[in-house]
């Protein structure tokens, strides 16, 4: 829950900056981008962009504690980037 409220402040605070430095048409961007990088992240570390022969070679090199937190970071990065997606979408849709 904490890592939603802090994507849900860092989207208005990036929303507020964009309007300040591209207008109001553009609100969207920064929360676009920060949203979109925090889930390439997710995407990357849950492994979803990898053949499954690469996925089944990770999971029997890597250990259980590196498992655990390679998960955790794609959690919060996950959690993270949901606000400042659907924040994006509702500024593009109410400015553009």
């Amino acid at each position: 829950m904490r890592y939603v409220v802090i994507g849900t402040i860092v989207s208005m605070l990036g929303v507020v900056v964009s309007m300040l430095l591209w207008g109001v048409q553009q609100a969207y961007f920064l929360p676009g981008i920060v949203g979109f990088i925090c889930l390439a992240v997710s995407m990357l570390l849950s492994g979803a962009l990898v053949s499954g022969d690469r996925m089944r070679a990770n999971f029997a090199t890597e250990t259980t504690a590196g498992r655990h937190e390679r998960h955790r970071v794609m959690t919060r990065a996950l959690l993270l980037a949901v606000p400042n997606l659907i924040i994006a979408i509702i500024a593009y849709t109410l400015y553009s």
